[in-house]
């Protein structure tokens, strides 16, 4: 009985916290994404003639139509999923340095590409991504299993870990490719490119966005989760149900990004440890807010790798990985390290 007693007020002081924290932080941050993203569409090698989009010119509405707009559109998108994916997964792992690029999810993902491309043959996105999702969730299952098993007391341990499974989940991708002939489609999908993106190649994005509303909808959930079994199991809580849907979210989220744009590393790992030190641990204060800064920090990215070598252009999963990997030593060797919760 102490479960439906208990579990009001702790989400009420949940919700009670939500509303301290600044509630102008975020619509500013919207208002500053979009007009970044407007102006990231006028950068390219075709130049976006504005009197010609005023005119209803058909070459300019069909560049900004085809090209510039879904290419924006998807950043946003993926750039927010993976950000409040790795968020998730530091709650429920209770770990600050685990995320899909250090559990082996983005790389069961690519597995599972794989395995689709082999099994059924000229498999479409949608085919893809299923697999790709399935495949996501056993592997971050697997992993989680096996952490418990080993109850590992150092938390650095835990990622290290979660980066040797990954290791041997890439090689057997590897290797598969390799047999099949497709190593140059494995290397597309470990490496985000935003530079393929096109009307009618990028609409499974959309779903993202609904993977992130459900995660939001659940954020007071994953956050009494986060305290542990024990703690969830008191307050009336179904831990393993809250897990199994905070897996689903993660790797839906994985599996899709993977599948349209390719794999983004360290992306849910830097941004979600930014914001934490900034609002703290409360899932549904701190979500909007991780969404807006990952896909923020994907935009910048992406506009780096425009600009760098202009007219060529750098893939973003380069760009990221180089940023996020300096971002994540930073984060190691600076902060106190401790468990996510």
């Amino acid at each position: 009985m102490i479960g439906p007693v208990v579990i009001g007020p702790v989400m009420g002081l949940l919700r009670q916290q939500r509303r301290r924290s600044g509630g102008w932080t975020v619509p500013v941050g919207v208002v500053v994404l979009l007009v970044a993203a407007v102006g990231s569409m006028a950068i390219g090698v075709s130049d976006l003639d504005v009197v010609g989009l005023v005119r209803a010119d058909p070459d300019a509405l069909r560049l900004l139509l085809v090209s510039r707009l879904p290419r924006a559109v998807a950043i946003l998108l993926a750039g927010a999923g993976a950000s409040v994916a790795g968020m998730i997964m530091q709650h429920l792992a209770r770990n600050r340095f685990v995320a899909p690029s250090t559990a082996g999810t983005i790389e069961s993902a690519g597995l599972g590409i794989v395995v689709a491309t082999l099994v059924f043959t000229g498999a479409s996105l949608m085919v893809k991504m299923v697999v790709a999702v399935g495949f996501a969730m056993a592997g971050t299952a697997i992993l989680l299993a096996l952490l418990r098993r080993l109850e590992l007391r150092d938390t650095l341990m835990i990622p290290l870990v979660g980066l040797l499974f990954g290791g041997v989940v890439r090689s057997v991708a590897t290797f598969l490719a390799y047999r099949l002939d497709l190593l140059q489609s494995l290397g597309a999908w470990t490496n985000g490119d935003f530079s393929g993106v096109l009307r009618g190649r990028y609409e499974l994005l959309w779903m993202v966005a609904g993977a992130v509303v459900l995660a939001y909808v659940w954020a007071d959930r994953f956050t009494v989760a986060g305290m542990g079994e024990e703690m969830a199991t008191n307050l009336g809580l179904s831990h393993r149900q809250v897990i199994a849907t905070g897996l689903f979210v993660v790797a839906a989220v994985t599996g899709i990004v993977v599948v349209v744009v390719g794999a983004i590393p360290f992306l849910g790992l830097v941004v979600p440890n930014l914001v934490s030190m900034w609002r703290g641990d409360n899932l549904r204060s701190s979500l909007p807010l991780v969404a807006l800064c990952g896909a923020g920090f994907v935009l910048l990215c992406d506009v780096l790798g425009r600009v760098v070598r202009y007219p060529y252009e750098v893939p973003v999963g380069t760009v990221v990985g180089v940023v996020g990997s300096l971002v994540f030593l930073v984060l190691v060797l600076k902060r106190p390290v401790r468990a996510g919760g």
